[in-house]
């Protein structure tokens, strides 16, 4: 019975994760803009790879594989965020303005 409980969960944060992960990737093409498209991509990507982890941790039996898997966790969730930082503010400094709404502010 409990195994059956930590295979549903699993796979709940999985397909999860895979959800946000398209999703993500859908944001990519629909959004007008780089900066849009940048927080779609690096919002949907940590909490996708987070879940993703997550569920393969439950179905891991090694305590080697979830310590590496903790591991990977831990960088990506450094890295992810760190570099759609640093695109940012690239972006900004190059003065890559973002698309203005019919009234010319930004949106």
């Amino acid at each position: 019975m409990m195994e059956m409980a930590l295979d549903i969960l699993s796979w709940f944060c999985i397909v999860v994760g895979g959800f946000l992960g398209i999703t993500g990737a859908i944001g990519l093409f629909r959004f007008p803009d780089f900066y849009s498209r940048l927080h779609a991509a690096s919002i949907t990507d940590t909490l996708s790879v987070g879940l993703i982890i997550f569920g393969l941790v439950l179905q891991s039996s090694s305590v080697l594989m979830v310590l590496k898997l903790l591991l990977l966790l831990l960088i990506l969730a450094y890295t992810g965020p760190t570099a759609a930082h640093a695109l940012a503010k690239t972006a900004r400094q190059e003065k890559l303005k973002p698309v203005l709404d019919d009234n010319g502010e930004e949106s």
